[in-house]
This record gives C-alpha cells, structure tokens and sequence, in this order.
C-alpha cells in the first residue's frame, strides 16, 4: 500500500509516499480502505523533531473509509460499511489503516467530513468533561473559530452552556451561528468578557496559546478553572491544567456525534483537500497559512 511517510527531521519536502507492507487487524480492530484521512498541527511537529523521536514515521491518526477486513471478535460492523475513527497507531494517511475505535459514518457526511471530526470531537469533549461544562455554566473559549474550537462551540452549547468565543472579527458572524458569542483577541479582552458577562465566568479554555492564561484564571477566579490545549510552559508556570489524550481519551465522542449531526445541533468544520500524493503541499498549507478548517488528504 501506499502511506505518507518521512525518514528524516525538516520541512515538509522530506515527506514521501512509499510503499509498506498491508496492515491487518487485531483481535476487535478493523481494517479500512482509506477514503480520506486527518492532518493535524501534530503532523509538523513531528516531522519537525518536536515530538517522537523514532525514524521513519507514517503520519496520520483519523481516517474515514471502508470496513474490509475484520479482526477477531469484531461483530458491530461488517465488510464494505463506511465507518469513521482513531488509528491503532499511526499510519492513517495511507491506502489502507487500522482503526482500534470507529463509528459508522453518519448520514449525511461524506468521506471527507467524517475523516475531519476525531480528532477535533475527542479532543474537545475530553476538555469540556474535564471542566465540567454543562447547564448554568458559563464558558469562555479562547481560540473559538478553529476545528477544535469550532467543536467545542457546539458540543459545549449542547451540554447547556453559555458560550463566549474569542476569534478574529472575520471569523464572528461564523460563530454565532454555531452559538456563541464573539469577542475579538488582544489587549482588553478581560473588559470585553466583563461587558458580555457581568457576573463573570465559571470556565474557560485556551485553545489559541496566545499566552493569556493569567487573564483566564483572573476571570474565572481560579486557575482550576481552566484548561489549555496549546500553551505546556503557561500550564506550568501558572498553574494551569494541560489537557493530553495520556490521562484517558474521551473516545465516547465518536458514538455521540453522529445523533448530533442527524439532528442538526452539531455542523462539521469546512475542509481543505489534497491528494494523498500531495502531503508536503498540504503542510505547507496548513503551517503557514490562514486556512480555516479541517486538512484532508484524499485516497484513492
């Protein structure tokens, strides 16, 4: 099978599509033809060094596609469904991958939204539970417009919370249609969520890491009560909880959503899409540019 791949440390000319081995399930995995496959910010970071070390790498963690092999055990899917979900490792921006976790593709998602939601849905309920967001809250999210924040957004509006998003004024008329209420970044912010929110916020999440975790705490009255999913050192430094899949993964998301998006209470984030060929044009679109959405390599 063909899979993007990189045997060296740089820029986003050392990616490949090479040939592997074919993957096969293990017991209660399953094994899909790739239609089309997540890239997230954490593609560059490990093609960059940033993160593991180990040389050479396949890239990609979500993927949607068709069900065509079985592992053993697995009975709640059969061969040609289209499912979606989490590789058992990396290797989800190939020809072929193995998912540990799936869900069937919800109508009326195509290919190429289904493989943008894992990653965006998990990482933003798993925030959202570890701050308790629900009914009576009110939450701000730094960093609203983006596919994580966009998800968090609805998810969190969902659940019965009040939602203050931060975004740039482009990106404002977007977010109220997913719920929220806008407020631009920069200098005053803590004044402009007073004016929106008087009595003040219970919760709050960095999306963005653009550094006001003192403000967030400030707002909120504790530092407990936030969470950051960009900013480690200002975790540290102030106190702040950094939110990782190693302390459990909120993969129940993946069973959740398609009712959601069935029923209209959850819109998917646009894509941008490459073919699987053109993995180092889509770095370069996604690291440098301004895209909003979700990058998407095409298979087949």
């Amino acid at each position: 099978m063909k899979a993007v791949r990189f045997s060296r440390f740089g820029g986003p000319e050392v990616l490949e599509t090479t040939e592997l081995p074919d993957p096969h399930p293990g017991p209660g995995q399953i094994r899909i033809a790739v239609r089309a496959a997540g890239i997230n910010p954490s593609d560059w970071k490990k093609r960059k060094g940033l993160m593991d070390q180990g040389l050479p790498q396949t890239l990609g963690h979500e993927a949607a596609g068709t069900v065509d092999e079985l592992g053993e055990g697995v009975t709640d899917t059969a061969i040609g469904d289209p499912v979606f979900g989490f590789t058992a490792q990396e290797g989800a921006q190939a020809e072929l991958a193995v998912l540990s976790h799936y869900a069937p593709i919800p109508p009326p998602l195509d290919f190429t939204a289904a493989a943008a939601l894992p990653a965006a849905i998990e990482t933003a309920t798993r925030a959202l539970d570890q701050l308790g967001a629900g009914p009576g809250t009110t939450l701000l999210i730094n960093g609203a417009s983006g596919t994580v924040g966009s998800a968090a957004v609805q998810l969190a509006v969902v659940r019965g919370a009040r939602v203050l998003g931060t975004a740039s004024p482009a990106n404002h008329a977007y977010l109220r249609t997913l719920g929220a209420e806008p407020l631009t970044y920069g200098p005053g912010l803590p004044d402009r969520v007073r004016t929106l929110a008087p009595d003040g916020i219970d919760l709050a999440l960095d999306i963005a890491g653009n550094g006001i975790l003192p403000e967030l705490s400030q707002l909120t009255g504790s530092a407990q009560h936030v969470i950051t999913l960009a900013d480690v050192p200002g975790a540290r430094k102030h106190g702040v909880r950094f939110s990782t899949g190693e302390s459990g993964r909120a993969l129940h998301a993946l069973d959740t959503i398609g009712e959601l998006i069935q029923s209209g209470r959850f819109q998917p984030p646009p894509t941008h899409t490459f073919p699987l060929a053109d993995a180092a044009e889509a770095h370069q679109a996604g690291e440098h540019g301004h895209l909003r959405g979700k990058l998407v390599l095409l298979v087949g």
